[in-house]
């Protein structure tokens, strides 16, 4: 037998072995050790696995439920296959917001990283320019709208975020881990979100020289344990998990705010927030999508949205780059009010209060939208 045939009946053998454990029925469906989620994983990612295979494989986790170890070893399979790189700073804040973006609000926090950076935090956000379920507005595609390039390399990313009149940048999934965006035409034809979801904005493509430290977002209540082991393992020093609007990293802007955080890898426990404890008076959770905004165009069930998600991206890319420049309104406030929390987090402010204040003086001076404009 050749070398490849022996690799081809490995890989036949591992996909097997996995899927009989995992597709068996709620009643005798078995968990995978982390292990053998990991090889599978593997198997997928270097394309030695049938892609039926692969779509029963994550469904089959999926309805099954994922469990620690598994999220953990399909985690490691992405990131022993993916480009890692540190950018020459101390520290960097990586922004994991969901992949599949936007589709209910106008997505203000592609904005989030430049205000960081102002504030002498140098940041990082990654994603992809469409995914499902949500199909909504990505941070590539509202960067993109506000005329940031989006397709810049691993090394360039760093470079930008050392440049210390930039301190920001954005990656690609398709520049950092390509194998893991070859999936998504699968992804979308299997409908069902996967546990590449959760782990997905997990991988941290750039890193601090020192410190990496985490940013994401939630909504249902059994995740920020998923997410807070994930971190850890994922090599993150610090992580602030909040309950955000739309599970993305900003909070409501008319409700509290509940954040699990962690320092030095330890165990991650609960904090409040109140916008109004910052001078946060909005009607509104979040920043609403324009009324004139076109409707998008009918697909049956399948819909994600009923508005134009190109003309949402466009709108959020105006109205984010007008509160860099400190024009007040939701969307001036979900910077200020998302950035204090991990400013204040981080112990780079005594609190919630004079963090918001430092966002706030970064926003009217014209500082963050200096470094934005500068990455353009």
């Amino acid at each position: 037998m050749s070398a490849q045939a022996a690799s081809d009946t490995a890989s036949e053998l591992v996909m097997r072995g996995c899927i009989q454990k995992v597709a068996t029925g709620p009643e005798y469906s078995k968990d995978l050790s982390f292990d053998e989620a990991h090889a599978a994983m593997r198997t997928v990612l270097e394309g030695r696995a049938d892609p039926v295979q692969t779509a029963v494989f994550l469904i089959a986790l999926r309805m099954k439920r994922e469990t620690d170890d598994e999220n953990a070893g399909v985690l490691q399979a992405i990131m022993d296959s993916m480009q890692h790189v540190t950018a020459e700073v101390d520290e960097v804040l990586d922004i994991a917001d969901p992949y599949d973006g936007y589709p209910r609000g106008l997505a203000i926090s592609p904005f989030l990283p430049p205000v960081f950076a102002a504030c002498g935090l140098p940041a990082v956000s990654h994603g992809v320019e469409s995914l499902g379920p949500k199909y909504g507005a990505t941070h590539r595609k509202v960067l993109a709208k506000a005329g940031i390039n989006v397709d810049r390399d691993a090394s360039e990313a760093a470079g930008e975020i050392a440049n210390p009149d930039i301190g920001w940048s954005y990656i690609d999934q398709k520049a950092f881990c390509p194998a893991l965006h070859d999936l998504i035409p699968l992804r979308t034809r299997i409908v069902k979100r996967p546990v590449l979801t959760t782990v997905e904005v997990l991988t941290g493509p750039v890193r601090g020289r020192q410190k990496t430290h985490l940013m994401t977002g939630y909504v249902h209540k059994a995740y920020p344990p998923v997410y807070a082991n994930l971190a850890r393992q994922a090599g993150f020093v610090t992580a602030a998990i909040i309950r955000g609007v739309e599970g993305g990293v900003i909070p409501s802007l008319k409700q509290p705010a509940k954040v699990f955080c962690y320092h030095d890898r330890g165990e991650e426990s609960p904090i409040e927030c109140y916008p109004d404890s910052i001078g946060i008076d909005q009607p509104t959770r979040a920043v609403p999508i324009p009324a004139d905004t076109p409707s998008a165009a009918q697909q049956g069930d399948e819909i994600a949205t009923t508005v134009d998600i190109d003309a949402a991206a466009e709108a959020a890319a105006a109205t984010g780059v007008a509160a860099l420049g400190g024009q007040a309104g939701p969307a001036h406030d979900s910077l200020v009010y998302a950035a204090a929390i991990v400013l204040h987090h981080l112990g780079r402010h005594e609190s919630l209060a004079s963090a918001a204040d430092a966002v706030r003086r970064v926003l009217a001076s014209g500082e963050a939208l200096a470094r934005f404009k500068a990455a353009t």
